[in-house]
């Protein structure tokens, strides 16, 4: 599960978005769109849209999927609050770490854990990527939140058909 930026229509006109960041970028008058993916097949199997300022891992009850086995997100996920909702859901947290104290080996250890995690977390920036570069998930097209709850899910719906589609027909071209 992961979370992107989507920015809104119109900065004047849109009362319902707010601003946020990510490190270095330049802040978006934006929504969020947070999305849990299903790591066999990359069906999108959970969508939630809030303001661009709310943090991902409030969003995780709301996206996670019934009886989950591993969860893999970012580092936004980690912490023990997180674990424990996944946890309770029936799942296995394994979330990118940040952050060593301990020396070479302990360094070493996280780098294989975190490269483990990160190959599974790349299916999801895949589905956003598509999004955004194939349905038109670059910019919110309406004004308000439930509105572009709305086209996140169409999206969301969309991609499952095509994808499903493709995980189905015998030959993919």
């Amino acid at each position: 599960m992961d979370a992107t930026l989507i920015p809104s229509a119109s900065i004047r006109r849109d009362g319902e978005a707010r601003w946020a960041g990510h490190r270095r970028r330049t802040p978006m008058h934006s929504y969020k769109a947070h999305i849990a993916t299903d790591q066999e097949a990359g069906l999108i199997r959970g969508v939630e849209v809030t303001t661009a300022n709310v943090h991902d891992a409030a969003e995780l009850e709301a996206v996670l999927p019934p009886a989950p086995a591993d969860v893999y997100g970012d580092s936004a996920f980690a912490g023990t609050s997180s674990e424990r909702v996944i946890a309770a859901s029936g799942g296995r947290a394994r979330m990118v770490q940040t952050g060593t104290w301990g020396g070479p080996e302990a360094l070493r250890r996280l780098q294989m854990h975190n490269a483990a995690v990160r190959r599974i977390r790349a299916r999801i920036e895949k589905v956003f990527g598509t999004c955004k570069r194939s349905y038109g998930l670059r910019r919110m097209r309406l004004l308000g939140l439930a509105k572009a709850g709305l086209q996140v899910r169409l999206t969301a719906i969309a991609y499952n058909l095509r994808r499903s589609w493709r995980l189905l027909s015998p030959v993919c071209a």
